[in-house]
């Protein structure tokens, strides 16, 4: 892999990982970050756990690929990206959801370079 896609991929495993990590000690930051409130009682345990947690193991698994070269952990980030993608579209068509544009695209992007890196990774092993 041509390290210029290792560093964009870099970054973005680095992102996810201070995203998830941010979620743990300023989650009202964090979901401001991502333009919601934070919940409270039961909602907020499930809103800190499961975005908290979907960011930081999507920052891990970016993460483990690189150091072993396992392309596997490419493709398990690329495909949760590509689901988030599809479910904000179906909260905007089906749900009445603000459209999520941006944060689509960067989702496309980010798990379009996570599927070129993986590529790379098969082709060199």
């Amino acid at each position: 892999m041509n390290r210029a896609l290792q560093i964009l991929i870099g970054l973005s495993g680095l992102l996810f990982l201070v995203m998830g990590l941010r979620w743990a000690v300023d989650p009202s930051g964090a979901a401001e970050g991502l333009g919601m409130p934070l919940m409270t009682g039961l909602a907020q345990s499930s809103q800190v756990g499961d975005v908290g947690g979907l960011f930081l193991s999507l920052g891990l698994m970016i993460l483990f690929a690189l150091v072993s070269g396992r392309a596997i952990w490419f493709q398990a980030a690329a495909l949760l990206l590509l689901n988030i993608a599809i479910f904000r579209l179906l909260a905007w068509s089906l749900h009445g959801a603000a459209l999520a544009a941006q944060m689509i695209g960067v989702e496309i992007v980010i798990a379009l370079l996570l599927t070129g890196g993986a590529r790379r990774l098969s082709e060199d092993a």
